[in-house]
């Protein structure tokens, strides 16, 4: 009975989500613990067959890390974006494509789904440029080069709306190109939040390896349950969220004006965490909303 009634409570938000796109950004614990990352693929699965229409995109940051490191490259990082040289650019596309991609697209098979593999550059899904970043120094404002570190210019989701009306999850990575064919490593939470507002999806939920968004980042007990966006940006503007957090808060701002309908930001590593958020009515984690 007890699972009969944990059915049927979940059964009006079920009826809510049908049919509709969720973007679904995997990042954290379950990019390097492949039971977390499987446990992960096992609970989108269900969303899928609920009719639920997801889009994963994937980061790959502790594995570039170690990747990197293997190599005698030391990572660096300004806000919470890695400075990415020739070199790191090479070990970023051999990690997020040929590794982490096709993990991923396995791990669907393996569990009986229909998923894609893609890249920002395939058919043109991302077109990046350059990123520019100032950085405030005193009352100086510095210009800071990432190297091949891009942003969106613009999504073409064309061929990501072609997989989902046939059946198919496409599995994003972030690595995208410019017209002119130049290699960028894209932020995996920007690259959610730019297809979440493309498709305009229901929800974008970014799974990540703390609770939610904290009021304190010392204190993974002050989690904000849910959370107006103006709110969330006047945190931002007091320096209460810092390092990863940043490009997130970008992400969701930009996938809210964008017309996503709710952000929610939780903890990937906990068990069934997607299903939880989403099928209950208390949650887990952060609801982002305008």
């Amino acid at each position: 009975m007890e699972n009969v009634e944990v059915l049927l409570e979940a059964l009006p938000f079920i009826r809510e989500f049908y049919g509709k796109t969720m973007v679904i950004k995997i990042g954290g614990h379950a990019m390097v613990n492949d039971e977390i990352l499987e446990e992960t693929v096992r609970d989108v699965l269900l969303l899928y067959f609920t009719g639920i229409k997801p889009v994963v995109v994937h980061g790959g940051g502790p594995e570039i890390t170690e990747k990197m490191e293997k190599l005698g490259l030391k990572p660096k990082f300004v806000e919470g974006l890695r400075v990415t040289d020739k070199e790191t650019i090479e070990v970023v596309e051999m990690v997020l494509d040929g590794k982490i991609n096709s993990k991923i697209v396995s791990m669907f098979i393996k569990n009986g789904g229909k998923a894609v593999g893609l890249s920002g550059k395939d058919g043109l899904l991302i077109v990046a440029e350059k990123k520019v970043m100032k950085l405030k120094k005193g009352m100086e404002e510095m210009m800071v080069d990432l190297g091949f570190v891009g942003e969106t210019k613009l999504v073409n989701p064309e061929i990501l709306r072609i997989l989902l009306d046939n059946g198919f999850i496409p599995v994003v990575s972030p690595v995208s190109a410019d017209l002119e064919g130049n290699v960028y490593n894209l932020n995996a939470d920007s690259v959610a939040g730019d297809i979440a507002s493309a498709l305009k999806a229901k929800k974008l939920i970014m799974l990540t390896d703390v609770p939610g968004i904290l009021r304190d980042v010392n204190d993974r007990s002050s989690l904000i349950s849910r959370i107006k966006l103006s709110e969330l940006e006047e945190l931002l503007e007091k320096g209460a969220l810092k390092g990863g957090m940043l490009p997130k808060v970008d992400a969701i701002a930009r996938a809210l004006r964008g017309g996503v309908e709710k952000v929610h930001v939780i903890d990937g590593s906990r068990k069934h965490a997607i299903l939880l958020e989403l099928f209950t009515k208390e949650g887990i984690g952060t609801l982002v909303e305008l």
